[in-house]
């Protein structure tokens, strides 16, 4: 829902409670009267979603017909427009299931790097990163829309051997079945983005539909060693032929 709109559901919600507020502004009603009728407890509370949202109170823009106006169409529209960019390049593919190593994080979406640290620093006393084969982030929530806190994401590293992690690692199987695959070139931070125009562009008229499995990135580069223009990822969502 994000993807295709560019808000949360929540945001949905607040944006069209204040845009009914605003439609009523143009009316007699009084502010607290529009408060109520729009779901606000208070006038009080409806003037401090104003102030956030809109940068002026009800009262404000009652007053100013053109900033009333331009206000309602400003908030007629979800924030997502058509994407004006070259089509997406995505392939789907069928992947094999693999066992990866996963350190579950919560917290700041800018910390990950010390999650990859702690697997990395695992294998090194198992005897294991010289097997190295694949590193993957797997997002279980979007750092965009939510308070740090409640931010969570898996770290993850494939090995060509077999291993036994100890807590607080875990291992889990990904692949097993088709995926709509995109490849990603330059910052990673922009992964987030790039998934969003899978979802909202290439998804709804592809045939395929979401399959109930964890997407994933698989990260080609190291941050380190490659320039961030030209690091590689790969976006890897779960699909299935949509039967409708």
């Amino acid at each position: 829902y994000r993807a295709m709109t560019g808000e949360t559901v929540g945001r949905t919600v607040t944006r069209l409670r204040l845009l009914h507020a605003l439609q009523l502004l143009s009316g007699t009603g009084s502010i607290t009267e529009i408060a109520l009728a729009v779901g606000y407890e208070t006038p009080q509370a409806l003037a401090r979603s104003f102030r956030n949202a809109l940068d002026a109170s009800p009262s404000q823009l009652r007053a100013d017909p053109a900033a009333l106006a331009a206000r309602t169409q400003a908030l007629a529209q979800p924030p997502r427009q058509a994407a004006d960019a070259a089509p997406l390049q995505i392939a789907v593919r069928t992947l094999a299931p693999f066992e990866v190593v996963v350190l579950r994080r919560r917290g700041a979406f800018d910390a990950l790097d010390a999650g990859f640290g702690r697997l990395f620093a695992w294998a090194q006393r198992a005897g294991v990163a010289e097997r190295l084969q694949a590193l993957v982030g797997i997002p279980l929530s979007d750092h965009r829309d939510l308070p740090v806190r409640e931010h969570v994401f898996e770290c993850a590293m494939g090995f060509d051997a077999a291993v036994a992690p100890p807590a607080p690692f875990a291992l889990r199987t990904l692949g097993g079945g088709d995926y709509a695959l995109l490849r990603q070139v330059g910052s990673y931070a922009q992964l987030e983005d790039a998934l969003d125009r899978v979802l909202a562009d290439w998804l709804p008229g592809s045939g395929y539909a979401l399959r109930a499995a964890p997407w994933h990135y698989l990260y080609l580069d190291d941050p380190e060693t490659v320039a961030e223009a030209e690091l590689r990822a790969d976006i890897c969502v779960p699909v299935q032929r949509d039967a409708r």
